[in-house]
């Protein structure tokens, strides 16, 4: 019985696609150059992103460059926070910032993140997307959690939480 189970999971997992995209919008009521610098430098992140109160002793490392293309950010943290590293690969001032994105715990994987900036009205729609190859531990997983459900819950509440900071409500 265990091994029908078994084979039935297995088999609904490769049915699962070979990549993911995970994307979320907001509206926020300020300028691009207000909003750019917060995602261009990885030191303002701790202001905004939805991981970094899961850990309140989080080992953060910063290298490369200061802000921009080359800017690195590593982390070690408990089980929920995680271990990774990320890098700016792209910046376009106040249009784009695209990110490698390493994770080495709790399972290793490597996406692409990307902040796309667009004029609207008074304001800046930020596009926060994330894409990556779905592999067999990725499909796996999603046969039993809706991994657009988990990550774009996060995505949501940093998209709130940058537009806190740019606004200063």
């Amino acid at each position: 019985m265990i091994g029908l189970g078994a084979a039935v999971v297995v088999a609904l997992a490769s049915r699962k696609p070979s990549s993911f995209r995970i994307e979320r919008k907001k509206l926020i009521a300020a300028k691009p150059d207000v909003i750019f610098p917060k995602l261009e430098d990885l030191h303002r992140w701790t202001e905004w992103s939805p991981w970094e109160k899961l850990d309140p002793a989080l080992q953060r490392t910063y290298g490369g460059s200061e802000r921009g293309v080359g800017a690195t950010y590593a982390w070690k943290g408990n089980n929920k926070a995680g271990e990774g590293r990320m890098e700016i690969v792209e910046s376009q001032p106040s249009e784009r910032v695209a990110l490698k994105l390493q994770f080495i715990k709790p399972f290793p994987a490597t996406n692409t993140t990307v902040f796309t900036l667009t004029p609207s009205g008074e304001g800046t729609e930020v596009s926060w997307t994330m894409e990556g190859e779905n592999t067999f531990m990725g499909k796996l997983f999603s046969v039993f959690a809706d991994m657009d459900a988990m990550i774009g819950k996060d995505f949501d509440e940093g998209l709130a939480n940058l537009e806190r900071a740019a606004t200063n409500r």
